[in-house]
């Protein structure tokens, strides 16, 4: 597979170019009208090899960031920021971030801020950065302990896919990136769900996996899930009407079960994918989603092995705390909270009034 252009994506008149390929890109390529002093290389622990690997990437300074959850905070911005100025990099360079939507957004979030805005590229090394967190401009961190509660609009010029840092990916980690395809599938793309069923994935065979990235149907899958979500965030950038809002289909819940479990200590995707299931039954006692598509909606995560139980299995799982987190999210409006509930073909939004908070707190007990 040779990289191709998958879509280029206007967000408030900032172009954003998405290239799917099987390789890396080259540092002359991902450093193109930059002058490579004026370049900073972003990425973590387990995302630095992927950056060595780059031929003449030695050339280019480097901040190396802690990995995972835990470390997308303030902390990180500062040391991004201090790499940058040790770097000598000015208002004309460049960051490229590298690694999964952790490394992408803190990455993104830090050039939206440096000088008050400089170039920013992304290499997605993530199922879940790939078909959801580099695309669409939302960057941030976690504060307070509550889920990206800081952040920013700042979409990236050019974000590249190379599906081959994909052969090393964790078990868990492809297992996070398919929660985001199922809910791309339920609110923009019927199609999406058809492939999944007709091809179940076994995370945890990594010759399996390895042969995916080759096969037609698989690159399809990411095709469709990148396309779907800049469409919708062309539609609607900044989150100002109610498209882009439907990309949060399962978060109000899972944010919630992030921040309850400990950020870091449930993966995004696992979170996300149990509150699909939960949005689900909510939708289903509200009378909005049809038993059927509840059924169907399960089928698909159960077939994935996600858990579609109204509580779940982490020790500090209390529904009190999942009711108090969600209080918290940034989605409410008017003190209410507001659910992405499926219907039969999307989704749509909800408020919940004082009277029906009992029914949100029954699909959690």
């Amino acid at each position: 597979m040779n990289n191709q252009i998958v879509h280029t994506f206007i967000f408030n008149d900032v172009t954003s170019t998405v290239i799917l390929g099987f390789s890396l890109p080259d540092l002359e390529r991902l450093c193109f009208g930059f002058s490579l002093s004026q370049c900073l290389f972003i990425c973590d622990a387990n995302t630095l090899h992927i950056v060595n690997s780059i031929r003449g990437s030695e050339k280019v300074q480097r901040c190396v960031l802690p990995s995972g959850e835990k470390a997308k905070n303030w902390q990180s911005i500062e040391q991004i920021i201090e790499s940058a100025v040790r770097a000598g990099i000015g208002r004309d360079g460049l960051f490229i971030g590298v690694g999964g939507g952790v490394v992408t957004d803190l990455a993104a979030f830090a050039a939206a801020i440096y000088m008050r805005g400089i170039g920013i590229r992304l290499i997605s090394t993530t199922v879940l950065g790939m078909v959801d967190a580099s695309v669409g401009g939302k960057t941030g961190f976690d504060f307070l302990g509550i889920k990206n509660l800081v952040g920013a609009f700042y979409p990236a010029e050019e974000i590249y896919m190379p599906l081959s840092v994909l052969c090393s990916l964790p078990c868990t980690e492809w297992k996070s990136g398919f929660a985001e395809i199922i809910k791309t599938g339920i609110i923009a793309d019927t199609s999406i769900l058809t492939i999944l069923h007709d091809h179940l994935i076994d995370f945890y065979n990594q010759e399996q996996k390895e042969r995916y990235l080759n096969q037609d149907w698989f690159q399809e899958l990411l095709y469709r899930c990148i396309s779907s979500k800049g469409k919708i965030v062309e539609s609607d950038p900044e989150e100002r009407g109610t498209q882009r809002a439907l990309l949060n289909l399962g978060h109000t819940y899972g944010h919630a079960l992030e921040a309850v479990a400990g950020l870091g200590n449930v993966s995004h995707g696992e979170a996300i994918a149990w509150g699909l299931s939960r949005a689900c039954d909510l939708g289903a006692k509200l009378g909005i989603t049809p038993t059927q598509r509840k059924e169907q909606i399960n089928s698909i995560l159960r077939q994935f092995g996600y858990c579609t139980t109204p509580t779940y299995p982490t020790p500090n799982y209390n529904p009190e705390a999942i009711m108090q987190a969600m209080y918290s999210d940034k989605k409410k409006k008017d003190g209410q909270l507001r659910f992405i509930i499926p219907t039969e073909e999307s989704a749509t939004i909800r408020s919940i009034s004082s009277n029906e908070i009992d029914i949100v707190v029954s699909t959690i007990l």
